[in-house]
């Protein structure tokens, strides 16, 4: 009778871990080609400055992966905050709004 109870033990540790590691492989996989995707556009910007291409060409490729970012870190940070108390959502959408402001004011500005 003891050997069933430390089997069921393993087996919902077993379980309990293995969903741990598909959460944890989705964002990682998030992460990395979202990686990959802003490399991409950042070498993009970053050739066709050396070749001369007009400054606003590049500043929008730029402009498109520091958008990307922002969407994924944001959906993201979403799921963290989302079960939690109506503070964090509250501070999640201040530094949201934040980080949007800090990002178009400069470029309506300048």
């Amino acid at each position: 009778m003891a050997e069933k109870k430390s089997s069921s033990k393993s087996t919902s540790s077993k379980s309990s871990s293995s969903s741990s590691k598909k959460t944890m492989w989705g964002l990682n996989k998030i992460s990395f080609w979202t990686i990959v995707a802003v490399t991409i556009l950042y070498a993009i910007a970053l050739i066709l400055s050396a070749c001369g291409v007009s400054a606003t060409a590049v500043s929008a490729l730029q402009g498109i992966a520091t958008a990307i970012m922002i969407i994924i870190v944001s959906i993201l940070a979403w799921r963290y905050v989302k079960p939690k108390q109506m503070v964090w959502k509250v501070l999640y959408f201040v530094c949201l709004l934040i980080v949007i402001a800090g990002i178009i004011v400069p470029l309506v500005l300048g």
